[in-house]
């Protein structure tokens, strides 16, 4: 199999509030560009529309600008920024320090499918 795509035709944009994601749907992988705006947090821009409390996602990403906050169901937390690559559990809330946007690539099985999407 050879599969390739290009971010700059996205097969999917997905807005919400203060901010949106465009990706690329592959067979075994889903690659998404997500851009949140200062003020994001998952909790108040997400929350509503997944109907969970928390992210409920496995993320593998990269910080490509800006910098979020990233808090555990179980109370572990960290700060993530530019170059910095993450894996993080479902079971965690995150929001954008500070007054710059935060872009993030998110790359994992199905994520893009489903993050932010109404149930």
């Amino acid at each position: 199999m050879l599969e390739v795509k290009t971010l700059d035709k996205p097969d999917e944009r997905r807005d919400f509030p203060r901010g949106h994601m465009e990706a690329v749907h592959m067979t075994d992988l889903d690659f998404a560009v997500a851009t949140f705006e200062p003020g994001w947090r998952w909790t108040e821009s997400v929350a509503p529309i997944a109907g969970t409390a928390t992210c409920q996602m496995h993320h593998n990403g990269y910080v490509l600008q800006g910098r979020m906050h990233i808090r555990m169901d179980d109370g572990g937390e960290t700060e993530v920024g530019p170059g910095d690559v993450y894996v993080v559990s479902p079971g965690h809330d995150a929001w954008v320090v500070g007054d710059e946007q935060a872009v993030v690539y998110d790359f994992q099985g199905q994520t893009a499918r489903e993050f932010a999407k109404k149930e």
